[in-house]
């Protein structure tokens, strides 16, 4: 009998890219809070992210990428330009406030979004160790 793993279960795996994503959004987050006073850097933050995406390549449907845009085909390639190890790509995030200099982050809509990123993750944890419970519970001696 071969050994499974944890990431070969497609919930776990799926778990896995979103906890992937979210810390790779609060990376994004901090990079625009150490920038706020830099001259004409723009507030940058990742593309939502996808479970159908997820889906789609999990079941090895093709995700078409726009042409020149690298794709990643295999777990060890190596990552775009601008995109975190989730896979996810940083984008400019909405147009808001430009201070004179150009700076365009706005701290207390970093704030939110980090916290909102926070609170995804803590559920995304919650929701996984419910899911490792369960499968321990099944895999469990009957009376045991």
């Amino acid at each position: 009998m071969a050994n499974m793993e944890l990431g070969d279960i497609p919930l776990f795996a799926m778990l896995k890219s979103r906890l992937g994503y979210l810390s790779d959004r609060q990376r994004v987050i901090a990079e625009n809070v150490a920038n706020a006073n830099t001259p004409g850097y723009k507030a940058r933050d990742l593309k939502a992210f996808s479970f159908q995406a997820h889906v789609q390549a999990a079941s090895g449907a093709v995700v078409a990428t726009p042409a020149g845009v690298m794709a990643v085909t295999q777990p060890g390639h190596m990552q775009p330009k601008g995109v975190g190890s989730s896979g996810a790509k940083a984008v400019k995030a909405a147009d808001s406030e430009v201070t004179l200099d150009g700076n365009g982050v706005v701290l207390e809509d970093e704030m939110v979004k980090l916290t909102q990123a926070r609170m995804d993750y803590d559920a995304a944890i919650g929701f996984y160790q419910q899911s490792l419970s369960m499968l321990k519970m099944a895999v469990r001696k009957p009376g045991g």
